[in-house]
């Protein structure tokens, strides 16, 4: 299994993160790595995203995991490996929030392949999760 953590802390409403998370069909709006994106759900247990990245091939993710205002996660499959991203929203002291993403790599090969796409995958956390605050502070 292959692991990446990244976790940014803000003031902005933790209801306007979430906001921003379920309008699936806006994502580009705060991450510069989606080209195009196309969303078949509502934004639960179950729904489809087909991604695609700037000059690559489109991935589709499936989303696992659903609580509202709390966390989403959503899964990628290909070549016998699992592509799990979490997306979780911590409340802190003094109504701060930590928006946490965790990435974990996992099936027939994921020790090896891990290291190698994991890091191409989660370059942009930083970026895209500053994105994300910023315009949720703003709404």
């Amino acid at each position: 299994m292959w692991v990446y953590e990244h976790s940014i802390e803000t003031d902005a409403a933790r209801e306007a993160i979430w906001r921003l998370w379920a309008d699936v069909d806006n994502w580009g709006a705060w991450n510069a790595e989606i080209e195009k994106i196309e969303f078949r759900g509502p934004f639960a247990d179950g729904a489809e995203i087909l991604m695609t990245p700037p000059g690559e091939e489109p991935v589709a993710l499936r989303v696992t995991e659903a609580t509202e205002g709390e966390t989403f996660t959503d899964e990628a499959r290909f070549d016998g490996l699992v592509l799990r991203t979490v997306h979780r929203l911590v409340p802190l002291d003094r109504g701060r929030t930590r928006v946490l993403y965790r990435m974990e790599i996992t099936g027939e090969g994921a020790d090896q392949a891990g290291p190698q796409i994991g890091p191409g995958i989660t370059a942009d956390w930083p970026e895209t999760m500053a994105a994300l605050v910023t315009l949720a502070a703003r709404s």
